[in-house]
């Protein structure tokens, strides 16, 4: 979805507010005290009130965005940003998009989605083709590493390696000068050592037996 897109479907804090609900109705709501899954909506006071024991849940109650005092837009406009831009983005320039006067906050929201995204790739397997291979990262040694010499390297301290891996699909009749092959899902996982059993045992995870 484009940006002109995103702004017609949610133009306003009361649409994503209903949109929100209409998705946690979706997904079910069970009462953490009886169990019950029925409830009424409170628009008043934007809660859930169980039918049963009459406890009462707020909107975000039980999700990644409990806690939160942000407008439900900001969340929706982040969202959206992290699934439809290829460049990252900071929290500094998020809270200038947004206009909002403190910091924190927006770094506590765009580091929950970054934690949640993650999950979901953690859950997500690999099947048809898929590629594998070894990179490295350069990272900051903590004081204790400091310490010890610096090894050169693939074996450097300043280097994290990580696994990647890519589903790959082969593209019928590709227009030059494009490649045969089009890439899918990727996923990075920084690993201890280079060892092939470790490989193993990483990729083995993520990867569909039929792959």
């Amino acid at each position: 979805m484009k940006l002109l897109d995103f702004d017609k479907h949610f133009p306003s804090e009361a649409v994503c507010i209903e949109k929100f609900k209409e998705l946690r109705n979706k997904s079910g709501i069970v009462c953490p005290h009886c169990g019950n899954k029925e409830h009424i909506w409170l628009p008043t006071s934007m809660h859930f009130e169980c039918k049963s024991c009459h406890s009462s849940r707020s909107l975000s109650s039980g999700t990644f965005m409990h806690g939160s005092k942000l407008p439900f837009l900001y969340w929706f406009i982040a969202i959206h940003l992290f699934n439809s831009t290829k460049k990252t983005f900071s929290a500094s320039e998020m809270q200038r998009q947004l206009g909002h006067k403190r910091y924190q906050p927006i770094w506590e929201m765009l580091h929950k989605i970054r934690s949640v995204m993650g999950q979901r790739d953690a859950q997500y397997t690999f099947s048809g083709m898929f590629e594998l291979d070894e990179g490295f990262f350069s990272t900051e040694r903590d004081e204790n590493e400091k310490t010890e010499p610096l090894k050169r390297g693939r074996g450097s301290q300043k280097k994290s390696k990580v696994l990647v891996m890519v589903e790959s699909q082969q593209v019928e009749n590709p227009k030059n000068p494009k490649k045969p092959k089009r890439v899918n899902h990727l996923k990075m996982i920084v690993i201890p050592d280079l060892k092939a059993k470790t490989i193993y045992q990483k990729a083995t995870i993520s990867i569909d037996k039929d792959a």
